[in-house]
């Protein structure tokens, strides 16, 4: 039943709407404008820096489990002069900037989703829509969710890359850190003896330091060094901003201490001082193979033809602070490729077939014991 130009039709009209993170007023205003019209109820919760979308729709059938669907509004770069063709079965971006897939194909599934729903006066559940903003900035709106609003207990989050198929059931604890080296400044050429070189302080640092994939589920890396202000001055203040990510706590509390460690005694082999701060940006979350509401979004997928595939990935999404927060989460791909890139694509296809998932699985809650 799901309307294929229509979908297409939502899609273009929701790329065409530049709303970088931070800057999501005008798309949240149409989005909510498509949710009023499927029969929601809809709250913009404005939390300073930006706002998010709470939708609630009562359920037909009230002794089902409620379902949360979420994606988040904004893109990870500014779109203002977006350029996109449709051609041999997909719609992607010709121009400069990224297409706005991510994560726009969501939104796009799950408002005709709601529309087929609405149409064919299909039995649900009560269904609530999330969708956050500055999510590319570090999950800034979902970390500013309201979750006091939010009676569902079960969420589907529509943000992975890939054909559909794909469900993530794990994701890593994420933690992100920044050192600062303060040596000491000097003339470079008159007295650089006087000096303590911070640069080259934090340089050792950063090749002395475990880096790259550590193992399976451990990861690490520097991606960001400044310091320094003259050629003709011993730099004095160096920083670094790096980060860890392991699916696996004790792993990271390890990999962690070895590398501030290791810092600090490069550090004081100089006499220079080492600062470090530490944020955790988002924790780990597993959804074993056993649990009913996996079970039953897989078989969501069987019953629309999908053989699903459980995956476990290196990244965060909405889905982790879900599951933080007692709600359970499970990432789909929904179609989006070559994401954050100029390259990036979506088979019109995989956006019928992501759909689809939504719908069956708005179908597979009436009866659903969780």
């Amino acid at each position: 039943m799901v309307k294929r130009q229509r979908l297409i039709n939502t899609f273009i009209e929701l790329i065409k709407i530049n709303s970088p993170s931070f800057r999501e007023r005008e798309i949240s205003e149409f989005i909510a404008q498509q949710l009023k019209s499927c029969s929601f109820d809809v709250l913009l919760q404005d939390y300073g820096q930006s706002l998010n979308i709470i939708a609630r729709k009562e359920g037909v059938d009230k002794g089902a489990p409620t379902l949360i669907l979420n994606a988040h509004m904004d893109t990870v770069e500014d779109t203002e002069k977006i350029e996109f063709a449709i051609s041999d079965g997909r719609i992607r971006s010709i121009g400069p900037t990224v297409l706005g897939s991510d994560d726009k194909s969501g939104i796009a599934q799950i408002i005709e989703a709601l529309r087929v729903i609405q149409e064919t006066g299909a039995a649900h559940g009560t269904i609530e829509v999330v969708l956050t903003s500055a999510e590319e900035k570090g999950l800034v709106g979902v970390k500013n969710l309201d979750f006091s609003l939010l009676q569902g207990r079960h969420a589907l989050v529509l943000d992975s890359s890939g054909p559909v198929g794909n469900l993530i059931v794990g994701a890593p604890t994420h933690i992100t850190y920044t050192m600062t080296v303060t040596g000491k400044a000097a003339h470079a050429g008159i007295e650089p003896e006087r000096g303590i070189n911070s640069i080259r302080v934090a340089s050792e640092i950063v090749t002395n330091i475990a880096d790259g994939r550590i193992d399976d589920s451990t990861t690490a890396n520097i991606g960001i060094i400044s310091g320094g202000s003259a050629t003709n001055i011993v730099p004095p203040k160096t920083t670094l901003k790096g980060e860890v990510r392991s699916h696996n706590s004790e792993k990271l509390r390890i990999l962690k201490g070895e590398i501030f460690n290791q810092a600090e005694l490069i550090a004081k082999k100089y006499s220079a001082l080492l600062n470090i701060q530490e944020n955790i940006e988002y924790e780990s979350f597993s959804i074993k193979e056993g649990d009913s509401f996996l079970g039953l979004i897989c078989e969501a997928y069987r019953n629309c033809g999908i053989t699903p595939q459980l995956c476990i990935t290196g990244g965060g999404s909405d889905a982790n602070i879900f599951n933080k927060r007692g709600i359970k989460a499970i990432n789909l791909s929904n179609g989006m490729q070559a994401v954050h890139s100029s390259e990036e694509f979506i088979l019109i296809e995989d956006l019928l077939r992501g759909t689809e998932i939504v719908i069956a699985a708005i179908k597979k809650m009436p009866g659903a014991v969780l």
